[in-house]
C-alpha cells in the first residue's frame, strides 16, 4: 500500500513537471542561432503561401511558413503590433487553432488527469499509472508531428516550387553586386504594376543583411524596428528572449554576400516586395552570457543560403519581411 502511494506521489510530481516543461521546450525549440537559421518566419504579402521560385543561388525549393501572421487567402502582410506577436509558439500558431487546441486538449487530460488519479488504467495501480502517462505523451508526439506535416503539405503547392526567377537575367554590373543577378518581377492581377529592381535596391538587400545581423548580435530591438516589419521584430524579440533565459547569446560577425539573385518581386496596391535569394559566409557562435564560453557554432566561417523577403511601402525604404531556407 505504502510503495502505491510513494509510486502515486512520483507520478505526480513527473506530471507537474513535464506540464511546466513541455511549453517551454516547445518554446525554446523555436529559436535558433543567427536571425532565420532554421526557421521560416514572416509574411509576403499575397504570396506568403505560395514559395518563391527556385533560382541559380537557391536551387531547392523554399522551405513553406512555420511562422507567420498571414491568414489563409487574405491579402496583405498582417503586420500587427510586435505585442500580438507574444502568442507565438506551437499552440497559438496562425491556422493551428483546431489542432492546437486538440493537442493542448491532449495535454490537459493526461496531465492533470495523473495529478487527480485519473488517466489511462488509473484504476490498475501506480505502475499502470506511469505507463498510461508515457502512452499518453506518446500519443500526443504522434499527433502533434502528424498535425505539423499535414500544414506543412497544405500550404506549399507543387506549382510553386516550378521554373527560375521570372525576369531573371545575366549578372550585372561589377562590385559588390556583381553576385546579384538583374530581373524584374510582374505581380499578379489586374491591378498589378510591373516592379523593376535596379541596383539601388540590390545596394539596400544587400546592406539590411549585415544590418540586421549585427543589430541581432547586438541585441538592439530598436535598430531592428528601423530594419525589419514589425511582425519580424517580434520573432526576433522572442528568440533572443529565449536565448537570454538559456543564459546565451548568438554572436554573427564577417557576414560576406558571396552569391545572390532576384526569385521575384511584384506590387500589391501602394506596397513593393521583393524576394531575393542570397549565399553567404558568416561567423555564427553562442556563447555563454556569464563566462563567454563558447556554447554552440565555431570561430571558424560557415555559409547559409536563405530566401530574404523585403517590403517597401510606396515613398519608404526597404525592411525584412520574411525569412526562408532554401
Amino acid at each position: 500500500m505504502n510503495f502505491t502511494q510513494r509510486t502515486r506521489g512520483m507520478v505526480k510530481m513527473i506530471a507537474v513537471v513535464l506540464s511546466l516543461a513541455l511549453p517551454l521546450m516547445l518554446a525554446i525549440s523555436a529559436a535558433d542561432a543567427r536571425v532565420g537559421g532554421g526557421s521560416n518566419s514572416g509574411s509576403r504579402g499575397g504570396r506568403t503561401f505560395s514559395a518563391p521560385p527556385s533560382t541559380s543561388t537557391a536551387p531547392n525549393a523554399a522551405q513553406p511558413m512555420n511562422r507567420t501572421m498571414t491568414q489563409p487567402g487574405s491579402p496583405g502582410m498582417g503586420t500587427a503590433a510586435a505585442g500580438g506577436a507574444a502568442k507565438g509558439g506551437f499552440f497559438n500558431r496562425p491556422g493551428m487553432g483546431m489542432l492546437g487546441g486538440l493537442a493542448a486538449g491532449f495535454l490537459g487530460a493526461g496531465l492533470l488527469g495523473m495529478l487527480f488519479g485519473g488517466g489511462l488504467f488509473s484504476g490498475l495501480g501506480g505502475m499502470a499509472s506511469i505507463f498510461g502517462l508515457i502512452l499518453q505523451i506518446g500519443l500526443i508526439i504522434i499527433v502533434v508531428r502528424l498535425a505539423m506535416k499535414w500544414w506543412q503539405r497544405r500550404n506549399a503547392p507543387a506549382s510553386a516550387y516550378a521554373g527560375p526567377a521570372p525576369g531573371a537575367g545575366p549578372t550585372a554590373g561589377a562590385g559588390p553586386l556583381a553576385s546579384f543577378r538583374s530581373g524584374s518581377g510582374f505581380g499578379l492581377g489586374s491591378g498589378s504594376a510591373p516592379l523593376e529592381i535596379g541596383p539601388s535596391d540590390y545596394e539596400a538587400f544587400e546592406r539590411l543583411l549585415g544590418d540586421v545581423q549585427a543589430a541581432w548580435s547586438n541585441e538592439d530591438i530598436a535598430k531592428l524596428h528601423t530594419l525589419a516589419s514589425p511582425e519580424m521584430v517580434s520573432y526576433f524579440t522572442q528568440d533572443l528572449q529565449a536565448n537570454n533565459a538559456r543564459g546565451v547569446v548568438n554572436k554573427v560577425s564577417d557576414v560576406k554576400l558571396q552569391q545572390g539573385d532576384l526569385a521575384e518581386a511584384w506590387r500589391e496596391g501602394d506596397t513593393d516586395y521583393a524576394s531575393v535569394a542570397m549565399r553567404f559566409g558568416l561567423v555564427d557562435k553562442t556563447i555563454d552570457r556569464a563566462s563567454g564560453r563558447l556554447v554552440e557554432g565555431s570561430d571558424q566561417p560557415t555559409e547559409a543560403t536563405e530566401v530574404w523577403t523585403f517590403v517597401r511601402p510606396r515613398g519608404a525604404n526597404w525592411e525584412l519581411s520574411a525569412i526562408q531556407q532554401a
